[in-house]
Parts: C-alpha cells; structure tokens; sequence
C-alpha cells in the first residue's frame, strides 16, 4: 500500500507536534518527582478523563474488539464491557477515597494502611510485579498490535515497526513526564476519535461491503449482531455474560479496569486539583469510553466479515504477513488497507496516535512505581528529586526496550487479554474492601496475589489446565476457570486473614484518621479508640457509600442504555432504539439528583 504526500504531510505534522509538546514542558516537568509523575496536583477533571480516554485507546482495542466480534459476535464484548461497573465503583466510592489518601502511587497506599516488614514488601514487590512484569506485558500487547498494522498496512517488518513507532513515544515519554503524557492525550483523543469514526463510516459504505443495511443482511454476519448472546445457548450465556457481570468485573485485577481503582486510573485521581475533580475525571472517562466510543470498531469488525470472512481469505489477501501474526484480530488493519489517500494519513495518524497515547502512560505510570516504590524504598532512601527524576527517566527508556522485546515473540491479542484476567482473579475483592474492612491485613493481599498467579500459570502451562477444564474429558466446564481461580485465591486470602495479626491499632487508627473511611467495617476500630479516650471519627462526615451504591447502579444504567441505544439506532432497530432513549434521558436526571447529595457530603 502506498502512502501519498498527503498522508505523509498528517503524519510529519502529527509527529512534530506531539514532539514539540514534550519538549516544551519538559524543563518544568523534570523540576522534581512531584511535577514529573503528578503534575503539582493541580490537573483539572476534563483534562485528566480525556487523558485516561485517550490511554484506553490503544492500538491494539480495535484488534481486540474485532477478534472478539469475528469469534463470538458482537456480544463478545462483554469480556470488557463488564468493567464498568468497576468503573462506576470507583467514580462514586473510591475516587474520592484515592484523593483524600494524597499518596503519590498507589502502591504508597500499602504502608498507609498496613503496617511493619509485610507492608514495605508488598510495596516494594508490587513494584517491581506491577510496574514492570504487568506492564511489560500490556505493552507488548499494544506493541504487537503495531506490528500488526505496519505489517499489513506498510509492509513494515516486526522490528522495523518496533524501533520507528517506540523511539518517538520514548523521547518525549521520557521528556515530558506526566504533564507531556497529558498534555499529548488531549491531542490523541481528538486525532484517534477522528480516525476511527471515519474509517468506520468509510469502510462500512465501500462497494464490497455495500452499507449497513448489505452488512444485517449477509449471512455471514446475521448470528453476529446481537449485543446479548443468544438466551437459548446455556454455554454462551454463561460464557459471554454471566461469568464476566457475575464474578469477573469486581474479582479480577486488569489494567484500567482495577476494583476499586488502581495503576494509572489512579495516578490521574492522584493527580487531580481536589476530591470533586478526581470523582469528575473518572465519571467522564466511563461514559466516554463505553457509551460513545465501541461502535466505530464494531462496524469495521463487521463489515470485515463480508471481505474477509475467515482467518484464511486474510492470509490470502496479505501473503507476507507470518503465520505466526496471523489471526482475527488481523482483520481490522486488513480493511484499513481499502481507505483513500487524506483519510488513510489521518487514520494512521489517529493508529499512532492511540500507540503512543497508552505507551506513554504505561511508561511513566511504571516508572513511577520503580522510582518512589522501589528505588527510594529500596535502594536509596536520600535520594534527591534531581535523582529520582534521572531515575524515572532511565526506567523509561528500559521498560521500552523490555516490552519491545516481548512483542517481537508474541502473537495474539486476545491471548494476552484473557492472561491478564486469570493473574488478577480473586484479587479484586480485597481492593474493594481493604478500604471498609478493618482486618484486611497485608497478608491478605500477599496471599491472593501469590495464589491468582500461582494457579494461573499451573492451569496454563501444565496437564492440570485440560485435566480440570475440557469441553469434552475436563472435571469442570472449560468456561470454569476463572471462577475456580476466583474462589481458591478468596478461600486462600480468608484463611490467610484470619491465621494472621491484624494491623497494629496505631496504623488502623492512623489510616482511619486520614481517609474517614466509615461504615461498619470500621466499628470495632472506632469503638476502641473511644473506649482508649482517642477520637478518630469526624461527626460532620457521612458515610457516603450507599449513596455512592445508588449513583454507581444508576450510572451503570445510564451508561450501558446508551451504548445499546447507539447500537440499535445503527441497527435501525428504532422502537428498541427509542425506549433505550428514554431510560438513558431518566437515569441522567436521576444521577444528576444522586450527584448533587453526594457533592453536599464532600463539600
């Protein structure tokens, strides 16, 4: 395929700009850690939600969307769809919690509200497990992505793809710090939002696919349109919509999408002006990215099935991709191929633009942990901010060239998806308790992490995976699984919970000092402290987590009504349309009421 002056123009333009960004605020961000990871604290909501939009936009969520569309229809999107009401969660309970603990990561939380050599391990070790293995990984996963469309859509070899599309991220990443990797999202969420609607509606009007209504009718396609899998199939209800709405959004630990909040969600709630801000932030990073922005991939999925109906026709059509590139997910970059010399350099530019969105966040979210939860920890407790900055900096650049790596041996995104999903099963529980339950200890968190991890890789790389879960010879359903991983790391963690010390009174008593957390999970703390003459408990603070419950379902309502609405009004499904019209317009009115009783609380 080849580019025009035209598309090369959009692209130089592209580039240039996203450079100059990182250059300007780089001698401001590499002022000390605070400004490098957090901007100063002062990032107001709408700048911090398009950050974390633009973040989730990466180059590789089109080819998961389109492998899960092409595999198991449209309904297969409920693998991730189901993240929102973590997401919700943690708009109306936890954001306000993250900003109130004014920690600069995360992982700080863990000596905030644990104590002794337990809570210094789990730091400094999720450090490293988080900040650099998990990450390593999700990286490779956007990296390869890349690969895939310079492959099908440049010619470009793997390695080719690898040096020209990291060296730039890595620079200004590198650079421009926190402030450079937001300032950026601004400018990538309105380029890839760009590109990927007018591909879409590009692509789904072409003369080989022939519109929406030639893409309803063609067989290929029919048993792939419903957004609920068909209510007849037991497996794939089980499959595509219980398991993931029943036990994966509030039991596994995924990037973006941690219960209770985490990782890189929660270093922009950190980094926000104040508590309003980080609830604002998050609740418009939710809607955006689940009620407005699938659609556009949805649609050149589908119309991908009418050129390339299989894995083969693909492998026919792009002779020089490796077999081992090959897949599904393929297809996406495969139909991009068909767009017109302007729009193509704008959806490349949009591709680039989603690549280096989520790498730069990855790259310095990681690097945040390595340098204030490890090096400072570990290694040198003196550091200066001119130190911890030239540390961050140089983590940059190596966990670049790790990921790099890792892509270069990798194959398949969906893959890397459900691995994420079984090494953080059973976990999330505790993240959504720890802050309202007084006896979570650290090793509870230790415990679970251990054990998710442990049995995901026995299930994955031994004869215990297919001895217990087969279709045909396997003890359990092969959709068992996560719901096995799910309830050993629980039953693991309890005990573990329970044959251990709690946390010392002066650390419960510290940490409840400080968030307020309230409700009954902290009677016991509260009610000793005032039988020992100590008042922890603010009388002028409510607890605000059942009014927190109710946004949260009517949020959830709100959300997934319009992402259906959307769907139908495409479909032009118009009664089904318009009732979801209506619901979405109540629960708005209804959460705009919900909202301002909690804001009373805050303020």
């Amino acid at each position: 395929m080849q580019l025009s002056t035209l598309d090369y123009s959009f692209i130089i333009v592209f580039f240039s700009i996203v450079l100059g960004i990182g250059f300007y605020v780089s001698k401001k961000s590499g002022k000390d850690s605070s400004e490098f990871f957090l901007s100063g604290r002062t990032m107001p909501w709408w700048l911090l939600g398009l950050s974390m939009v633009a973040t989730t936009f990466s180059t590789d969520t089109p080819n998961l969307v389109t492998d899960f569309v092409r595999t198991t229809g449209v309904s297969g999107n409920w693998g991730w769809w189901c993240f929102l009401l973590t997401g919700m969660l943690t708009v109306f309970v936890y954001a306000k919690l993250w900003r109130k603990s004014n920690v600069k990561t995360d992982l700080e939380f863990y000596e905030l509200r644990y104590g002794g050599k337990a809570a210094s391990f789990l730091r400094k070790f999720r450090a490293i497990y988080l900040g650099v293995i998990f990450n390593v990984i999700t990286m490779s996963a956007v990296t390869l992505a890349a690969i895939k469309i310079g492959g099908i859509m440049l010619g470009l070899e793997p390695w080719e793809t690898v040096v020209g599309a990291g060296l730039i991220t890595v620079v200004f990443s590198a650079l421009g710090g926190f402030k450079g990797v937001v300032y950026t999202d601004f400018l990538l969420f309105f380029v890839a939002m760009a590109g990927a609607v007018g591909a879409a509606y590009y692509l789904v009007n072409i003369p080989e696919v022939g519109g929406i209504e030639a893409i309803m009718s063609n067989e290929n396609v029919k048993d792939k349109l419903n957004i609920l899998p068909d209510l007849s199939d037991t497996k794939a209800v089980i499959t595509i919509l219980v398991i993931p709405l029943a036990v994966q959004w509030w039991s596994s630990w995924y990037p973006g999408g941690e219960p209770g909040g985490g990782g890189y969600i929660a270093q922009r709630m950190l980094a926000a002006k104040d508590e309003n801000h980080a609830i604002g932030a998050t609740f418009f990073f939710n809607i955006m990215h689940y009620a407005l922005r699938p659609w556009p991939w949805i649609l050149v999925a589908l119309a991908s099935i009418v050129v390339y109906p299989d894995v083969a026709s693909i492998s026919e059509a792009f002779p020089n991709v490796p077999a081992d590139k090959l897949g599904n997910d393929l297809a996406y970059s495969a139909m991009l191929t068909k767009l017109p010399s302007g729009l193509l350099g704008i959806v490349l530019a949009s591709l680039i633009a989603a690549y280096m969105s989520t790498i730069s966040t990855q790259l310095n979210w990681g690097s945040s942990y390595i340098v204030f939860d490890f090096y400072k920890q570990q290694i040198n407790p003196d550091a200066t901010e001119k130190q911890m900055v030239a540390v961050g900096r140089l983590s940059t650049v190596v966990l670049m060239v790790l990921s790099a790596f890792l892509a270069l041996a990798m194959q398949n995104a969906m893959g890397v998806f459900d691995l994420l999903l079984s090494f953080g099963a059973g976990t999330g529980l505790i993240f959504i308790l720890r802050w309202f339950w007084w006896r979570i200890n650290a090793w509870s968190e230790i415990s679970a992490m251990f054990s998710s991890g442990i049995l995901s890789i026995l299930l994955a790389t031994t004869s215990l995976g297919p001895f217990l879960f087969d279709a045909e010879n396997g003890i359990l359903p092969d959709w068992g699984q996560l719901p096995f991983v799910m309830i050993v790391t629980t039953v693991i963690w309890l005990l573990a919970t329970f044959m251990t010390q709690p946390e010392s009174k002066e650390v419960l008593r510290s940490f409840y000092i400080k968030i307020q957390p309230g409700g009954p999970g902290w009677a016991k703390v509260v009610d000793d402290a005032h039988t020992d003459g100590e008042k922890i408990k603010k009388n002028n603070e409510k607890w605000s987590v059942p009014q927190g419950l109710t946004a949260m379902v009517i949020g959830v309502i709100l959300i997934y009504t319009i992402m259906f609405a959307t769907g139908y009004w495409i479909y032009g499904r118009t009664t089904a349309a318009l009732v979801l019209t209506v619901v979405a317009a109540i629960s708005a009115f209804l959460l705009i009421k919900a909202w301002g009783r909690m804001k009373e609380n805050i303020l």
